[in-house]
């Protein structure tokens, strides 16, 4: 082979060796991937926990996970009034209507707010936590005893009235109930014959009504679905 051969032959060999090099893929840098997999991982919590957060807020939670006790009071508040249904104790309604749990719940088909179990039961931290130590004691009543709106407001350095009374549920003042069941004429239960009564000795949530004016006066009127005084003593609670 001549030089110039030689030469002609080696600068093909380079030109080869330069093309393939040059066609070989780059080596690809590994990337971090875990601020992916973290970004994932918060973005799922976050849906999950406002989920959570959201069903928190439906009568269907209060009687799950550690709501055991609350167990007798979702019917109550699903039954429907005008029809026969069950009170928290498992005593037969004839009327669901004399049930404010339920009365409430179709509130909102009549033009009123919607109303679920937190519109009215709105506790407190302390309020909370005392009740999940109680429920992982077992130390509580079942039934749950029942309580009046002192009780209810007590946590929350509410006044009795201001339970129903307030801007998002009832706007009326006393003198406007005792003007709506002015038709009742001596038997008016909003008028303070016998001092000033609380919503709660007559209206019940999670039971039939009663209209404490019957304790003494048997011809007091009756709402349709309510009870008398001796109906709702004689009652299993």
């Amino acid at each position: 082979m001549s030089e110039e051969e030689a030469k002609v032959e080696a600068a093909a060999e380079t030109s080869e060796t330069e093309s393939s090099t040059t066609n070989e893929p780059a080596p690809k840098k590994k990337g971090k991937k875990w601020p992916i997999v973290v970004g994932v991982v918060v973005v799922v919590l976050i849906a999950a926990g406002a989920g959570f957060w959201v069903w928190h807020e439906q009568p269907s939670f209060c009687n799950a996970i550690c709501h055991t006790p609350m167990d007798p009071y979702l019917p109550t508040y699903e039954a429907e009034p005008g029809q026969p249904a069950v009170d928290k104790w498992g005593n037969d309604v004839a009327d669901a209507s004399g049930m404010m749990a339920a009365v409430h719940r179709v509130s909102k088909d009549q033009g009123g707010a919607e109303a679920t179990c937190m519109s009215c039961h709105v506790p407190t931290i302390g309020e909370q936590v005392s009740e999940g130590m109680s429920w992982i004691s077992g130390n509580y009543y079942y039934p749950l005893e029942e309580r009046d709106l002192e009780e209810l407001v007590a946590a929350r350095g509410l006044e009795e009235d201001q339970f129903c009374l307030n801007e998002a549920c009832h706007t009326q003042t006393r003198d406007d109930l005792i003007a709506a069941t002015s038709e009742l004429g001596k038997y008016n239960p909003h008028t303070p014959q016998h001092n000033e009564q609380a919503c709660s000795n007559c209206h019940k949530a999670h039971r039939a009504s009663v209209n404490a004016c019957t304790q003494c006066h048997t011809d007091a009127y009756v709402p349709e679905g309510w009870l008398t005084y001796s109906q709702a003593n004689s009652l299993n609670s």
